[in-house]
């Protein structure tokens, strides 16, 4: 039985014969694979109950629903992981950690209490029907993480042997499970943030967002903005006068956030009713051969830009008009294996030498263990894998050898610019994780391509715009790596070698985000070392080049196929770390290698500089000096070698070519909203609702939120339970070899331990030969005894 219809049998005991769904027949659109893949039509059906009026007693911050509502308590064993095998089986132990992403039933259960609230919060009485239903959009239905410092302590008295309960049950007994769910009154264009409580069932705060604050753009918005764009008779008619194009159904319009300036405020509300807009930009290709979606459409850029708000349904305006219409490029130029025979001037058949099998083959099955649903051990680590609709895959309470490292791990952010001064493209720029979700956009992954070995899956669970919940299949990849050599050394006087391989067990996920692909992986090593890995991949956003300038040579882009022009852009990722080096009170240290006076010349050492305050933090990389950040344990815990406390350290660009913070000016719209980029370091200390450093709502947001917001106050960081914040990326110069699909490039940083252990914690790992690597052909000898 598949997660899902075990879900669907546990519903139907609260599902009302008059529930309905809460949206309406227009919205949202059919699901399509706009994102990361095709998310599962099986949709937990709605839950309805008769709700007891709410309590008079409100204030400008909070809403609180006083009666509990009639349904059956929350059960409190709770599953939301499946083996990500064929069918969804679900797992034979049932999660008990707090962190765990919302179950379908939670996810469901949440949207109803919304439901019921806004059909009572009017006159305090239950309504019999309800229109409000159709004009709100559910945004997000996820968990509301309760803070490490409220879990018990393993060591409190009702832990101890004794206990009817176990220690799992307790924990969930003295700690609410809170939902956050995200609403959009598209008949006002206004949001809310409501907080469920899950245990009672009832809305227990409700804070009405800022007009003109913009929550996310879910996949069912994007795909409603390209619905739009290509039924406006306006994008009709041009299309048709200007490039000839009669069949809308062969033009792609790929949906962005629009990235506001001062001088586009007038865009932001509707001048007819001062209603705020919600708006998409879109960029529109052609596509010339193949069926349905086959042709690589950023081959046939067009040169126009229609301006959706979502709120009214409408295109608001059309960028580009003003310009006389150029021929549109119409070479073929495919990587799909049904076009690749067509092409012009790039390949048209396989390659003669065919790469043969390279099988990853692991007949006692991995190392690696996967207990409590989400709980993985290898190799003296643990840790707990978490996903949610925004940072997609998360990490919580890492650990080695039960000595913790990290409290919680995820790439909270990203700031992807254009170089090209000229309109509309000073708008282009996205910020991929507060714009669209990374969970959102996640792949559902495929056995023995996307992940290549013994593999072990893990589904998600999600909501749409109707706050039903759906699954993602294969959303999580966990599999184990041969890395090349570990360590070795020969002794050169008597020519015995040791020497152990190096392995690592790999957690990834990949995320669709319109055109590019990002591949995340976390690395854990057999070294104690963590590395976090960013791979970008898929296509080029292409655009045809300006009218102004010299068609062969585009000043701030590269032509990568005739015609079609690429334009310089980077890609600011930000991780958050919840930093606990052997506990949670740490300090960052700045560590420097340079150069000092000595009678040789010889002289140069390494030396740290303690990072007291937040704004004494923001730091940036610096190679001239080895730069890297220590983080200590500050509560004396030390190195039996060193006597200095424990620590790792981050060290910058393990992955890929050291690259600059943000480009873009200061004081500009970028800068302003993307401040995380401008520098590579920050630290904070902890706080539950210091969560994305460009804020928490990013679409069409003008000032500056998030982490130049926090530091105002210059925190103390030193001996602190902190954050660690870093941001790095990639300075991307397109090549006419990233067209039209691009090859991997990497970015990515390493955790690393120094000082934590008392040696190399790699020396016990036992010596191995291969008996299944093969000599070629022709060939003898060998290496190993």
């Amino acid at each position: 039985m598949t997660m899902l219809m075990q879900c669907r049998t546990s519903l139907s005991r609260v599902v009302s014969s008059t529930g309905r769904r809460g949206a309406s027949s227009s919205y949202p659109p059919p699901r399509r694979s706009f994102f990361g893949g095709s998310p599962s039509s099986h949709h937990v059906p709605s839950i309805s109950s008769t709700a007891l009026p709410p309590s008079s007693s409100s204030s400008s911050s909070s809403i609180i629903l006083a009666a509990r509502r009639r349904l059956p308590p929350m059960p409190q064993r709770r599953n939301v992981w499946t083996s990500g095998r064929e069918g969804g089986q679900l797992l034979r132990s049932e999660s008990l950690y707090p962190n765990d992403p919302l179950t379908p039933i939670e996810i469901a259960r949440a949207s109803s209490v919304v439901r019921d609230y806004y059909r009572t919060m009017n006159d305090g009485t239950a309504a019999t029907a309800s229109d409000d239903d159709s004009i709100r959009r559910f945004v997000a239905v996820s968990l509301r993480e309760p803070p490490p410092s409220s879990f018990p302590s393993p060591s409190s008295p009702d832990d101890h042997a004794g206990s009817n309960e176990s220690r799992g049950l307790r924990l969930l007994r003295r700690r609410r499970r809170l939902a956050e769910v995200v609403i959009l009154n598209t008949a006002s264009g206004l949001a809310s943030e409501l907080l469920v409580d899950l245990d009672v069932d009832r809305v227990i705060d409700d804070r009405a967002l800022p007009s003109g604050t913009q929550p996310m753009l879910t996949p069912d918005d994007c795909a409603l903005a390209e619905d739009i764009c290509k039924s406006s008779p306006a994008v009709v008619d041009a299309l048709g006068e200007r490039y000839g194009i009669t069949d809308v159904s062969r033009v792609a319009a790929d949906p962005w956030s629009l990235h506001l300036s001062a001088d586009d405020s007038s865009l932001v509300r509707d001048r007819v009713n001062d209603r705020p807009r919600r708006l998409v930009q879109t960029f529109l290709y052609a596509r010339v051969g193949g069926k349905d979606m086959e042709d690589n459409q950023y081959a046939h850029p067009i040169d126009i830009v229609p301006v959706i708000d979502l709120i009214s349904g409408a295109v608001v305006r059309i960028d580009g008009m003003d310009r006389p219409p150029p021929a549109i490029p119409a070479r073929s130029v495919n990587y799909h294996r049904n076009l690749l025979g067509t092409n012009d001037y790039l390949q048209t058949s396989w390659r003669a030498d065919r790469l043969r099998e390279l099988s990853v083959i692991q007949p006692d099955g991995p190392s690696f263990d996967v207990a409590d649903n989400n709980l993985v051990s290898w190799q003296g680590w643990t840790f707990r894998v978490g996903f949610n609709y925004r940072e997609g895959l998360v990490l919580h309470d890492v650990k080695h050898l039960g000595r913790s490292v990290l409290n919680r791990a995820s790439l909270v952010e990203m700031a992807v610019p254009y170089g090209d001064p000229r309109p509309p493209f000073t708008r282009k720029c996205a910020f991929d994780v507060g714009d669209y979700g990374l969970g959102y956009c996640a792949n559902s992954l495929e056995l023995g391509c996307d992940c290549l070995g013994h593999i072990h899956y893990f589904d998600v669970c999600l909501s749409d715009s109707s706050g039903m919940p759906y699954t993602k299949k294969k959303a999580i990849c966990m599999h184990e790596e041969d890395r090349g050599l570990l360590w070795k050394h020969v002794e050169y006087r008597d020519g015995h070698s040791e020497s152990r391989r190096s392995r690592e067990l790999v957690i990834s996920s990949i995320a669709t985000v319109v055109n590019y692909e990002y591949l995340f992986y976390w690395r854990f090593k057999l070294d104690g070392t963590i590395e976090f890995e960013i791979g970008l991949t898929g296509e080029l956003s292409t655009n045809l080049v300006s009218h102004d300038e010299d068609p062969n040579k585009p000043s701030h882009g590269v032509l990568v196929a005739p015609g079609v022009n690429a334009q310089v852009h980077q890609h600011m990722f930000c991780a958050r770390l919840d930093v606990a080096v052997d506990g949670p009170m740490n300090t960052v240290t700045e560590v420097d290698v340079l150069p000092e006076a000595s009678p040789h010349g010889n002289a140069f050492r390494s030396r740290e500089t303690v990072l007291k305050t937040e704004r004494g933090a923001i730091r940036t990389c610096d190679a001239s000096k080895a730069r890297s950040w220590k983080i200590s344990n500050a509560e004396g815990k030390t190195n039996p070698i060193t006597g200095k406390p424990t620590s790792y350290k981050l060290l910058p660009f393990t992955k890929g070519p050291s690259m600059p913070t943000l480009l873009t000016a200061d004081g500009s719209s970028v800068s302003n909203k993307g401040q995380f980029g401008c520098a590579n370091l920050w630290v904070t200390p902890f706080d539950e609702n210091e969560r994305y450093p460009a804020g928490e709502h990013t679409p069409q947001n003008m000032v500056p939120d998030g982490l130049p917001r926090w530091i105002e106050g210059d925190r103390n960081v030193e001996a602190e339970n902190i954050v660690v914040w870093h941001a790095f990326g990639v300075t991307h110069v397109p090549r006419v070899e990233d067209f039209p699909v691009m090859p991997v490039e990497h970015t990515g940083f390493s955790l690393k331990p120094d000082g934590f252990f008392s040696g190399n914690p790699s020396i016990d790992i036992e010596p191995e030969v291969n008996k299944r690597s093969k000599l070629n052909k022709g060939e003898g000898g060998g290496c190993c005894p």
